[in-house]
């Protein structure tokens, strides 16, 4: 992997510091960025050398720096983006896109229109375990999918700015609609709002695919343990990602087949049967699709369309959260 251009990271936080830790390993990190001079000073340990910036103006007007990392709270996004990608930078900004799916599209359309690279973190695609469950589905070793479902639960990191659904679920769609290969019809969301006014702790999201492929995600900062799965059952076999888990535990396929005796439904299980996969670091992974896209010139796994369709689902979670109501969508990306 060759590196072309210095990555500067904006936002060095609890998730900024591991994307700066990464892209000073791969020795593309040119400069830290943070309003808070501590933050920029604890992150800098794992690159001593990089410029120490607070102000994103400095960032962008940089001839050093030319690809930008965005790890702030989402809901300043879409400015830091547009700005960057203004400037003539390649983006790499965390989940969500943005939080509108206006804005998201005028980001596409800008990136597209000056050539620059604009990948989304979307980053439990570019998890081994998640790659090898990926191929295992492809493979047809689970036949026909029947249904997904995920949870993404734990105590703490409570947020004030966004809800459960937008800091947690953006993961868990990115990986269903991989796996389904198709945008939902339907969506259904409800929740609970326990601790601040209109700031959901925890969502319930219900996803109907055309062919009847039905997926549903769990969220919450309000439960007893830390708990991250994806399971997706087929018509011959069920896969289960653990990713509490660590080693052959990580992803497990379950050969249990239901048949049918006499009217009567029976069900014949299987012992769990370990799914290899590559032990890598995700965020390294990520961090290095994003060079070589940039080097290349190839479209990121999780480019500004995969990030626009998670947000058109977001945004249509949200929606029904809000009326009460399912909403429905086309088949069609946005």
């Amino acid at each position: 992997m060759s590196v072309p251009a210095r990555v500067g990271v904006i936002g060095s936080g609890y998730w900024g510091r591991n994307l700066v830790r990464n892209f000073a390993t791969l020795g593309a990190l040119s400069a830290i960025c943070d309003s808070d001079p501590e933050a920029v000073a604890g992150a800098a340990v794992h690159s001593p050398q990089a410029a120490r910036i607070t102000d994103a103006a400095e960032i962008f007007d940089s001839p050093e720096v030319g690809a930008i990392v965005i790890a702030t709270p989402a809901a300043s996004h879409g400015r830091l983006v547009a700005a960057a990608l203004a400037a003539g930078k390649h983006v790499f900004v965390e989940k969500p896109l943005c939080l509108d799916i206006g804005e998201g599209r005028e980001l596409a359309g800008a990136a597209r229109d000056r050539g620059l690279t604009l990948m989304v973190g979307h980053l439990l695609l570019y998890h081994p375990a998640f790659t090898a469950l990926c191929r295992t589905v492809e493979s047809g070793r689970l036949g026909t999918l029947r249904y997904i479902y995920s949870n993404r639960l734990s105590l703490g990191r409570i947020r004030r700015e966004e809800n459960a659904l937008w800091s947690f679920a953006p993961h868990d769609i990115s990986m269903i609609l991989r796996l389904a290969g198709a945008m939902p019809e339907r969506v259904g969301t409800f929740g609970g709002t326990f601790l601040s006014p209109s700031v959901a702790d925890t969502t319930l999201s219900h996803l109907t695919f055309a062919g009847g492929v039905q997926a549903h995600i769990f969220v919450s900062w309000l439960h007893p343990y830390k708990d991250h799965r994806l399971v997706v059952v087929g018509a011959d076999a069920m896969a289960v990602f653990d990713d509490v888990r660590a080693g052959a535990d990580k992803l497990r396929l379950y050969a249990h087949t239901v048949g049918w005796d006499g009217g009567l439904p029976t069900v014949s299980k299987a012992e769990a049967e370990a799914i290899p996969y590559e032990a890598t670091e995700p965020l390294e992974v990520e961090c290095g699709h994003f060079l070589d896209c940039v080097t290349t010139g190839a479209a990121p796994v999780s480019d500004a369309a995969e990030g626009l369709r998670v947000l058109a689902v977001l945004d249509a979670c949200q929606r029904s959260l809000a009326r009460g109501a399912p909403i429905l969508l086309g088949d069609e990306p946005p």
